[in-house]
């Protein structure tokens, strides 16, 4: 497919041709879909292909491994992505091990 011709169209001439595309895609996949179906009732297996009702299996709660000592109410389980109070501090030099939760117990009850 030669793509060059795109590089002279204005921005609302690539739009309209985008959402031209948009739309026969939409109209070309519901007709696929239609067809799918279609198929599966004729093997008997209409059940099957719309039960999406599957549910998610349940994870027991994760505790928080680590917290912000300028703000306690701040915690982090380790899982998913850095929170925003952390990353500052791990790029100003600071250790993950620093805000261990039981690492500022063991802390404070050393200093007392």
């Amino acid at each position: 497919m030669n793509t060059e011709h795109f590089n002279t169209l204005s921005l609302e001439e690539l739009w309209t041709l985008h959402q031209q595309v948009a739309a026969s895609l939409t109209q070309k996949l519901l007709l696929q879909k239609a067809r799918l179906e279609e198929r599966l009732v004729k093997i008997g297996l209409p059940d099957k292909a719309t039960r999406f009702d599957r549910k998610r299996r349940s994870y027991p709660p994760v505790r928080p491994k680590y917290r912000n000592p300028k703000n306690p109410a701040e915690t982090w389980s380790g899982r998913g992505r850095l929170p925003r109070w952390l990353r500052p501090q791990l790029r100003g030099g600071r250790k993950l091990d620093d805000f261990l939760i039981d690492q500022a117990s063991i802390k404070r009850r050393q200093t007392n």
